[in-house]
């Protein structure tokens, strides 16, 4: 069995190797080579394939792809690698299923399946998004917990401390990463499920010592929250991503790993950055020890992951995952559209359709480009987690016709989107609840998803 200590002595002893070799004599290069192996290609007219031996090849090539080129770690510029046998082995020990949360609000996240009419973990927020007040912070979290149907919270990122703008790694960061807890546990007694997990932990803290500072229970948090760790693009790690792992296990808390491959990128196209996504996953189970995995493909110049190539590596990868492994593993969006436009539900609607139905669990995504502060409502959240309910179930098939309708209304416009309203400007001071407009837009384009054939519990 593979252990942490393991992972810190290869990333010490592995092979040498500049990153630029890695970048593109290693990763870029075994990847094309696994795709073509393989026989790996994209069809633009069938977005949620319904072929389990794509699915299937796109497995197997993530393991032989991973085998061989590993994990770089930047800090001592070695590649840290896993056999065959270690892969699987882990695989098989990973969990099946994991409790979070308190009380009336404790839930269970379990694996699913292609087609599965088990409904999907929703973790339900601001997916890290960055605020600018404390106010708009709370309020936020306040309306997350007021979400009927969410398992679990995701914060906002706060970019001030009374006022004063936070400076990664300075006391600032620190005080941010304790107050982003203190606020975040206050916010869901306020709304009513002081028991729902904060699954983002501490999205603050951007070093490990702020995470670490922010980690006492005094503050709120808890053993059946959840604690995240980032990977680096593409396959890469840091001395300080592995100490926030090694503080995590230390203390026994349950770790999430993260994955954003770039469509675009050393990834190239489709079908390698749909390979990368799955070999992600085995880094993470490795790595980081990692119970649960959170994938956000996305798009190197748009910042989105909408359009139609990502749609159908949010599905195969989903499929590779699902059918071949029992990890738990969830989709995370990003739209180019922003708050209050038709746009940025309609995007949200097609990658959660793509992905739910084949057979992962979500997280509420990045709102235009997840860039901009403050550009964020609790209507996204709410709309996803409903999408996804109604999309638990649905036949590959009749999911991929749905998909193709949303795309002509909104995929011409992702190059110059709507960037929509700040919070401020279509929520409520006082409650934080989203304007009359808000909600009509909402109404509207679910009506017209119902039309389609998605049936909202």
């Amino acid at each position: 069995m593979v252990t942490f200590l393991d992972v810190v002595e290869r990333a010490l002893t592995g092979k040498p190797c500049s990153e630029r070799e890695y970048d593109l004599k290693i990763f870029s290069t075994k990847l094309m080579e696994k795709v073509k192996e393989y026989d790996i290609k994209y069809d633009p007219e069938t977005l949620v394939p319904s072929d389990n031996s794509l699915a299937d090849d796109i497995f197997k090539a993530a393991i032989d792809f991973y085998c061989e080129v590993g994990t770089y770690c930047k800090d001592t510029e070695r590649i840290i690698k896993f056999d065959e046998n270690e892969i699987k082995e882990k695989l098989k020990t990973a969990p099946s299923k994991l409790t979070f949360g308190e009380g009336t609000d404790v839930g269970t996240m379990v694996p699913r399946k292609p087609e599965d009419k088990t409904l999907p973990w929703c973790f339900c927020g601001a997916g890290g998004v960055a605020v600018s007040s404390e106010h708009i912070f709370s309020k936020l979290v306040e309306n997350y917990a007021r979400i009927p149907i969410a398992n679990s919270i995701t914060t906002p990122s706060l970019t001030k401390v009374n006022g004063i703008r936070i400076r990664p790694e300075s006391p600032l960061e620190i005080l941010g990463a304790i107050r982003t807890v203190v606020l975040g546990r206050e916010a869901l007694r306020r709304g009513g499920r002081p028991g729902l997990p904060i699954m983002n932990s501490i999205s603050t803290a951007d070093s490990a010592i702020a995470l670490i500072a922010g980690l006492h229970p005094e503050f709120g948090l808890r053993p059946t929250d959840c604690y995240m760790i980032a990977t680096l693009a593409e396959l890469k790690t840091n001395f300080d991503l592995l100490n926030r792992a090694c503080t995590l296990m230390s203390l026994s808390l349950p770790i999430a790993s993260l994955y954003g491959p770039i469509y675009g990128g050393y990834c190239g196209g489709p079908e390698g950055t749909a390979v990368a996504t799955v070999a992600y996953h085995l880094m993470g189970a490795l790595v980081y020890q990692a119970g649960w995995h959170l994938a956000f493909p996305i798009h190197i110049k748009y910042i989105a992951s909408s359009m139609p190539e990502l749609l159908w590596v949010a599905s195969v990868y989903a499929q590779a995952i699902s059918r071949n492994t029992h990890l738990l593993s969830l989709y995370f969006n990003y739209t180019a559209a922003g708050p209050c436009t038709e746009m940025c539900l309609y995007e949200i609607a097609a990658q959660h359709t793509s992905a739910i139905t084949s057979g992962v669990s979500m997280e509420t995504g990045g709102i235009a480009g997840g860039k901009r502060e403050d550009y964020l409502t609790p209507i996204e959240p709410r709309f996803t987690a409903e999408v996804a309910h109604a999309a638990a179930g649905l036949k590959r098939e009749d999911a991929n016709e749905l998909v193709k309708k949303l795309l002509p209304k909104y995929v011409d416009k992702i190059a110059n989107p709507p960037l929509g309203m700040k919070h401020q400007e279509c929520c409520d001071f006082d409650t934080g609840k989203p304007s009359q407009k808000c909600w009509d837009i909402y109404n509207k384009v679910k009506r017209e998803l119902t039309d389609l054939g998605l049936e909202f519990k």
